[in-house]
């Protein structure tokens, strides 16, 4: 079992603080845990205690229903909070909507995980910020010199070029359906957009929470049938029954370089941090110590091999 400096331990369940005696996104649900966003990979349901914010309360709630018997403490930004000797605060992580980097403190040293964070301004939820901290937990997701997302705008624009020809946009329900159809409805103006069912409940939490989407519609079956002008957001799931579908142009969301779904091409739209974001999410929170998480750190251990931040791969 690795630690981080005896305060946090990566176990089979996820990262615990003895300290506070709390996880951090657990892999199952346990008593007491901090959430950093809703995602599936982090937002596991029905641990006893939740701490997260009101916004990933809402989404959680609108995902999991009925089945969901936790007790959630919402916590806002900014808003310090204590658990025993331990002190908690979320700021924002520039994910989705909601999503929270955990700073935690513990006799004077300070801790920050950054859960799923990326730099690219979004208009669909709240900018990330950045915290100095002592130790940072951060995600890895894309931590290879490879990785260099591109404008969102620009490729959001290239679905004007496809004309004659509905388009279907495949993308995650929770945060990447969201802002996708803010940047279609702000870019693609001379497109309808349309929204899949599954997907308008997610929409709803957004925009009671203030975040405007601009003039999106829900799906109508022979509306679609009758128009060559509209975009189609819909998730994976569904997107995947189209595969055969020459009538359609098919796009899939993904920040990776292939889809794990059959498409016409691909729009390349990441909600994490490239390697360039990565380095200077590093160069603002000014680490001594860094611990990798969700993906491979191995490229960052590497380039700060024989520099004076340390790098440990957790998982």
């Amino acid at each position: 079992m690795k630690t981080i400096n005896n305060f946090l331990s990566y176990t089979s369940t996820g990262l615990y603080c003895a300290a506070g005696d709390f996880y951090v996104d657990p892999r199952k649900a346990v008593n007491k845990t901090l959430i950093s966003h809703a995602h599936g990979d982090h937002a596991t349901p029905n641990s006893g205690t939740i701490y997260c914010t009101p916004s990933t309360k809402q989404i959680m709630g609108r995902r999991y229903k009925n089945y969901l018997r936790s007790k959630f403490i919402e916590i806002n930004y900014r808003e310090s909070f204590q658990l025993n000797d331990v002190k908690i605060t979320f700021y924002p992580a520039g994910h989705m909507l909601g999503s929270a980097q955990i700073m935690m403190e513990h006799e004077g040293i300070r801790y920050l995980y950054t859960g799923d964070f990326k730099l690219q301004y979004d208009h669909s939820c709240e900018a990330i910020e950045f915290v100095e901290t002592d130790y940072l937990i951060t995600e890895t997701t894309f931590a290879h010199p490879d990785h260099q997302h591109p404008d969102p705008q620009n490729e959001i624009e290239k679905l004007n070029e496809i004309t004659g020809q509905n388009i279907l946009i495949g993308a995650y329900s929770i945060g990447k359906a969201q802002r996708v159809t803010k940047l279609a409805t702000a870019h693609c103006s001379k497109k309808r957009v349309l929204i899949h069912n599954e997907i308008i409940r997610f929409h709803e939490v957004y925009e009671q929470a203030g975040v405007n989407l601009g003039n999106w519609e829900s799906y109508r079956l022979q509306e679609f049938k009758a128009e060559d002008n509209c975009i189609y957001v819909m998730p994976p799931i569904w997107f995947n029954r189209f595969s055969k579908n020459n009538k359609v142009y098919k796009v899939f969301a993904t920040g990776w370089k292939k889809s794990f779904y059959r498409s016409d091409s691909l729009l390349h739209i990441s909600d994490h941090a490239d390697w360039n974001d990565l380095l200077k999410m590093i160069e603002h929170t000014k680490p001594k110590y860094i611990f990798t998480l969700h993906g491979d750190g191995t490229h960052l251990k590497n380039y700060f091999e024989g520099k004076e931040i340390d790098v440990t791969i957790l998982n």
